[in-house]
């Protein structure tokens, strides 16, 4: 009779893990669904924290990109304005930056262009490359 017993005993022992089982499961998958969506809820969430951030980040980068922006055109404006009063308005001003860049590019095609001003003050650019005879047709 004893070897009955621990029968029974083990089979009452397998009917209630068997029962803990049946009733554990969907509430244990009803628990991991939830967690499950609390984890999506949460990245999510930290996803749009991050998007929000770089957005941020773009804008402030756009606003002191403009704003250096300004501070170069400003920086510009008054360096011509001081070179245009010492060198006595701003026609003598674009004479000498129209000699400068003269002197920059000078020999860099492998030639050199010389241009001789007329009686207007204006260069004249080229003139002998056109003959007369092109230009009357």
């Amino acid at each position: 009779m004893r070897g009955f017993s621990i029968t029974i005993g083990a089979v009452v022992a397998v009917v209630i893990i068997a029962a803990i089982a049946l009733i554990g499961m969907p509430t244990y998958n009803v628990y991991a669904k939830q967690m499950q969506g609390k984890a999506a809820y949460e990245q999510a969430v930290q996803d749009r924290r991050i998007r929000v951030l770089e957005a941020q980040a773009a804008l402030d980068s756009a606003q002191l990109t403009a704003q250096a922006e300004v501070a170069r055109a400003r920086g510009t404006n008054e360096a011509n304005r001081i070179m245009a009063e010492s060198l006595g308005g701003p026609d003598n001003y674009l004479r000498w930056a129209y000699i400068d860049m003269l002197k920059e590019t000078a020999g860099k095609s492998g030639r050199e262009t010389i241009y001789i001003p007329t009686e207007a003050g204006m260069p004249v650019l080229e003139a002998g490359r056109v003959s007369r005879h092109q230009t009357a047709e």
